[in-house]
């Protein structure tokens, strides 16, 4: 009966599947990024996100969902990691093509700096985000005359001028645990990324509970782990957003269960993946041991086997 306490952990939003995301939306999910990019780098952290913005739709544009590149950045002749093609100035030009956004991020920190034709950029005020937006254009970044219009205007609607307010790593490290209070920074802008996480265990694991609006990305950076860990620990398909009060194993699962604990019966509307979050074990084996074909879904009331 015990397990029934986990049920709501574990439900699919199908509708968040199909919903886009809003600007507000992307902004709380990636601020951490535009910040650490920022703290890293020198490129002002509205800039980094007014560009992302815009290149991306928020996170909705087919080159961002389809290669997590969310800065429309072309492979150009230095590149040799992934690439795909996309519709673009011309039919079927290349683009870089990422593992994650965080990636995404990154590289295009690394490619404003390695290239001389930004170099007079990195000579400006790091909150000077006007002269940013006009440097970047006539420096040929985008095609489009208002293109430094468009990213000032989205800075100053979302004020995201309030992004490149310096935080040190450490203090980064800090407001994830609530030690210094970021509406001083940054007021209602920043909301998700600093949440804290508490490490609990569940079947001897060590986990999390996932709030509103987290992303295995964000649950990443905060605890000091992998993205692709996240989802290769719980089973879940790249791309995957965890659920409010979902919870998420940030250490490897089990092949099986602890002597004693062998088998469990089905109740209505339970899945194989569900099982395997119950009792902290790994998906493949389970099914391997239940001889199942990898995506079938129990019946209910059948006897499934855990060790």
């Amino acid at each position: 009966m015990r397990y029934f306490l986990f049920a709501f952990i574990f439900i699919y939003s199908v509708s968040a599947v199909f919903s886009q995301t809003t600007r507000k939306e992307y902004i709380e999910r990636y601020q951490v990024l535009a910040i650490e990019e920022m703290n890293r780098t020198g490129i002002p952290a509205s800039i980094k996100m007014a560009q992302a913005c815009l290149e991306s739709s928020n996170g909705n544009s087919v080159l961002s969902i389809k290669s997590n590149n969310h800065f429309g950045i072309k492979c150009k002749s230095t590149w040799t990691g992934k690439t795909v093609k996309h519709d673009d100035d011309e039919k079927n030009e290349c683009f870089r093509k990422y593992n994650s956004v965080e990636e995404s991020y990154i590289d295009h920190s690394n490619f404003l700096m390695s290239s001389p034709r930004y170099f007079s950029l990195f000579q400006l005020q790091p909150d000077d985000y006007v002269s940013w937006a006009h440097g970047l254009k006539k420096a040929g970044y985008a095609t489009a005359n208002d293109y430094a219009q468009r990213l000032i205007k989205i800075i100053e609607e979302n004020q995201l001028y309030r992004l490149d307010y310096k935080i040190s790593n450490e203090q980064l490290a800090a407001s994830k645990h609530k030690q210094i209070n970021t509406n001083d920074v940054l007021d209602n802008i920043f909301i998700n990324p600093y949440q804290s996480h508490q490490i609990t265990k569940l079947n001897n694991l060590k986990s999390v509970v996932a709030n509103t609006g987290d992303t295995y990305e964000i649950l990443a950076q905060e605890l000091g782990i992998k993205e692709w860990e996240l989802y290769k620990f719980n089973d879940q398909p790249i791309g995957y957003v965890p659920q409010n009060n979902e919870v998420v194993y940030i250490e490897s699962k089990y092949r099986k269960t602890a002597k004693g604990v062998l088998t469990h019966k089905v109740n209505p509307g339970e899945t194989m993946h569900y099982i395997s979050q119950v009792y902290g074990i790994k998906l493949k084996p389970l099914y391997k041991r239940n001889r199942m074909k990898y995506g079938d879904q129990p019946r209910t009331e059948q006897i499934i086997y855990l060790r």
